[in-house]
């Protein structure tokens, strides 16, 4: 099994808002950021482990700022950390609008996906190489994060 890097998985996904996308105020509903949020992460996981991966949970989804119709929504992802069978990935959402050029922080979440083989069972992930402080900082994190959830299980 081979190592690989942050870089070489992480993705910046990016969507116009349109009208179908929003509520009669033209906000973009939640679930559709939600939605992103999920395909951003999932192609991460896949491009990491080169296989089926599916997301295991959303640790956390926190809404900062509206999207507006006509808005660029811009979904950065990366991976945080690297267990046996899963991975936290981190996904940071911005809107820009096109017309000002002013870009905000709209959404943020961790969510852990799982690889899976050919019998729909989890297999094994490639470690993960952390090159820059930022990407070991959030691995840290990462790890901290995943610890909690592990002692909320067992409580």
């Amino acid at each position: 099994m081979k190592d690989k890097t942050v870089n070489g998985s992480q993705v910046i996904i990016s969507h116009v808002a349109l009208p179908e996308d929003a509520n009669p105020s033209g906000m973009v509903h939640g679930g559709v950021i939600m939605k992103l949020i999920d395909n951003a992460a999932g192609v991460v996981a896949m491009r990491h482990t080169r296989r089926n991966a599916v997301t295991a949970s959303i640790d956390r989804l926190d809404f900062h700022n509206p999207v507006f119709v006509g808005n660029l929504v811009i979904i950065k992802a990366s991976i945080n950390m690297v267990c046996k069978t899963s991975m936290e990935i981190g996904v940071r959402v911005e809107a820009e609008d096109l017309m000002t050029g002013e870009v905000s922080r709209t959404a943020s979440a961790y969510l852990t996906f799982v690889a899976l083989g050919k019998n729909h069972r989890p297999v094994e992930v490639s470690p993960v190489i952390f090159e820059s402080d930022d990407q070991k900082r959030r691995n840290r994190e990462a790890s901290k994060r995943r610890a909690q959830r592990i002692a909320e299980k067992n409580s």
